[in-house]
């Protein structure tokens, strides 16, 4: 017995699980065939109000005309309402997506471009710790080119760089992109990137405005002028940027292709003195010369890469500074949206709560209103419809009676003193006496006339 009890308790929870299902199973087909009989009922509800109302006979067909007006401008507006909210919350909820991403990246960024910075550091000290030895092997052999060395190196510090050195394409690029507020011309990143992929869809043709004014329902349409016309000197500024860097980039590389063949005929240098004692001091001021371009040429290199170095540094620190500006910004934008969002909604559920209240309060008055009248002007129609059937048959009666009362009046006045005569049958009547009396002659007598057809005038004579 007590392993049956135990087989029985390891089996009963199962049991219950499957009795929950099937319970929960007929709950949901009882509410999905109460609903559909609800949903039936309604439609015949709507049709029979409809044929009700739109009976020839019935009073109220241009208040409901107008009604019906009415709420298909309430549903239109809710439908457009609800688009726009739709669309409002998918871009809420994007950037609130990028901003959980940006989150999550902002901690280890710092450390990685610190390091990345590091290296470029090490990489740079090896190089000027190279070319320095290069520049002190080629200055061996006189010490005044040693002391110009050094004097110049002094003039000229490599830690302080300045942006001067730049492209003025470069620095009027940055400067437009300063005044406009970012890559982005003031606009958060959802909104551009909509906008500059509607635009290249249709290559940047005037109609695609219509489009983008569809896509960003946040945005109006002198926005959207405006901003094309800032993109599209973005552009033009962006492109002369890279050519200015393309042109930086390949006289960077012919100086260096001069430096190289200086180096070569620096190198040369000493052999040609070794074998021709004569020209010595020529060709050692030839060489002061060309150790003197070529270290004054590397300097201006490394001051031009240092700078552009230092100041993409600089733009760097401030597009970081401006970025975790923004999206503090954002943030706080983001939150108040999403309160006053949250506040909105409730005020409009509660709004339309209230309105369908009231609606079904006004539905129901009305309702009874138009069925007491209707009751009562049925009624008074079968009333006036009795009263003329009643007066029709009290009329009828009244006729009958009347004819009746003047059949025996004249029954009274007609005296019936007739006696009976059953020969009267076998006599001939009067009609047929007369008929006797007019025959005339039975052809006996002579024929003095025959009578002939007419003939016509036209044969007469003939």
């Amino acid at each position: 017995n007590d392993g049956c009890f135990g087989t029985s308790g390891g089996i009963r929870p199962f049991q219950l699980q499957n009795w929950k299902q099937k319970v929960s199973r007929t709950k949901k087909a009882e509410f999905i065939r109460t609903a559909e009989k609800f949903k039936n009922q309604v439609i015949n509800i709507e049709k029979d109000k409809h044929n009700h109302f739109y009976n020839q006979k019935s009073d109220f067909r241009i208040e409901h005309s107008m009604l019906e007006e009415l709420e298909n401008k309430l549903i239109n507006s809710r439908k457009t309402d609800r688009v726009k909210i739709q669309q409002q919350l998918a871009k809420i909820h994007n950037n609130v997506k990028k901003l959980q991403h940006q989150l999550k990246d902002v901690k280890p960024t710092p450390d990685c471009n610190y390091e990345e910075l590091i290296k470029e550091e090490k990489t740079t000290n090896n190089e000027l710790c190279a070319m320095s030895r290069k520049i002190d092997t080629w200055a061996l052999d006189n010490s005044e080119t040693e002391k110009a060395f050094r004097a110049m190196s002094s003039k000229v510090p490599v830690d302080k760089v300045t942006p001067s050195t730049l492209p003025e394409e470069v620095v009027e690029f940055e400067k437009f992109l300063q005044q406009a507020g970012g890559r982005q011309g003031g606009w958060d990143d959802y909104d551009h990137q909509n906008f500059v992929k509607v635009r290249n869809k249709h290559k940047g043709k005037p109609a695609f405005m219509g489009e983008v004014l569809e896509h960003l329902p946040g945005r109006t349409q002198d926005e959207v002028r405006q901003h094309e016309k800032w993109y599209q000197k973005f552009l033009a500024l962006e492109e002369r940027k890279k050519e200015s860097i393309q042109n930086w980039k390949t006289k960077k590389q012919q100086k260096k292709e001069e430096i190289f063949k200086l180096k070569e005929k620096a190198e040369n240098i000493p052999m040609l003195f070794h074998n021709k004692q004569e020209d010595n001091q020529k060709q050692k001021e030839e060489q002061r010369k060309k150790q003197k371009l070529a270290v004054e040429a590397w300097k201006k290199q490394k001051s031009v890469e240092m700078s552009m170095k230092y100041a993409s540094q600089l733009k760097e620190e401030e597009e970081k500074e401006k970025k975790q500006q923004k999206e503090r910004q954002r943030q706080c934008k983001l939150k108040l949206l999403l309160e006053t969002y949250t506040q909105q909604k409730k005020e409009q559920e509660e709004f339309l709560r209230l309105e369908k209240e009231i609606r079904e309060k006004t539905e129901k008055v009305e309702k009874r209103k138009t069925a007491a009248d209707e009751i009562s002007r049925f009624q008074e129609r079968d009333l006036h419809k009795l009263e003329l059937k009643i007066l029709d048959r009290q009329s009828k009666e009244d006729e009958k009676a009347e004819k009746q009362r003047k059949l025996a009046k004249l029954k009274e006045k007609v005296e019936n003193n007739i006696s009976r005569d059953p020969s009267r049958l076998y006599k001939p009547t009067k009609g047929w006496e007369e008929r006797t009396k007019k025959i005339g002659p039975t052809g006996s007598g002579p024929l003095l006339h025959i009578p002939h057809r007419a003939i016509p005038t036209w044969r007469q004579g003939v």
